[in-house]
């Protein structure tokens, strides 16, 4: 059932430890572990959530194509932009996250600090993710009989497919971002305390 083969050296499982640390106590202090914040950002009433991902793909996204450009990560690995792929595990993860009120991320967070029903989550999460090990290939393989080649972009890009370099996407996004942050402060600002 559980292949060992795909495990990395072990200065590299340290580092994803260590970056995982990093990134659930940063999760933890803008307080996304939070059912409550979650909740709140469905109803539009708090905007904690957006924030917080939204300020880790603008970071991540000029952290990973600028360590790339200066030729410290030895290549991107891209995955297949499989479109029936794509939407199934999205409504999987949206249906998921609606039930239990938190993404994996966010009931890891959650569950560490004692959230009951998160440790339930957590643990249907590993159920989850060990039947979707089992059944993946033959999903996989029924879905393209189904729909046929749904591969669509390959391992694409929109630098790979446009040509142009990833700062030219990047930057907008970040500059976007910003302004977005700022907007809804001045609202949260505007509407006063509660």
């Amino acid at each position: 059932m559980f292949d060992t083969a795909f495990l990395a050296d072990a200065s590299t499982l340290v580092q994803g430890l260590v970056a995982g640390l990093v990134f659930g106590f940063l999760l933890q202090r803008g307080a996304v572990g939070s059912y409550e914040t979650i909740v709140e950002q469905f109803l539009l009433r708090d905007h904690t959530m957006l924030r917080v991902m939204l300020s880790a793909i603008v970071v991540g996204g000029l952290a990973v194509y600028g360590l790339d450009a200066l030729g410290l990560v030895p290549g991107l690995h891209v995955k297949t932009a499989d479109f029936a792929a794509i939407g199934l595990g999205g409504a999987i993860f949206a249906v998921g996250m609606v039930l239990l009120g938190y993404c994996p991320g966010t009931g890891l967070v959650a569950a560490a600090e004692g959230a009951r029903d998160a440790r339930h989550g957590l643990f249907g999460m590993l159920v989850g993710a060990a039947l979707f090990a089992e059944v993946a290939g033959p999903v996989r393989a029924g879905l393209a009989d189904l729909l046929g080649d749904t591969a669509g972009l390959g391992k694409a890009t929109l630098p790979s497919l446009t040509g142009l370099s990833p700062f030219v996407f990047l930057v907008p996004l970040a500059v976007a971002v910003a302004g977005l942050f700022l907007w809804l402060r001045r609202r949260e600002r505007a509407a006063g305390p509660g």
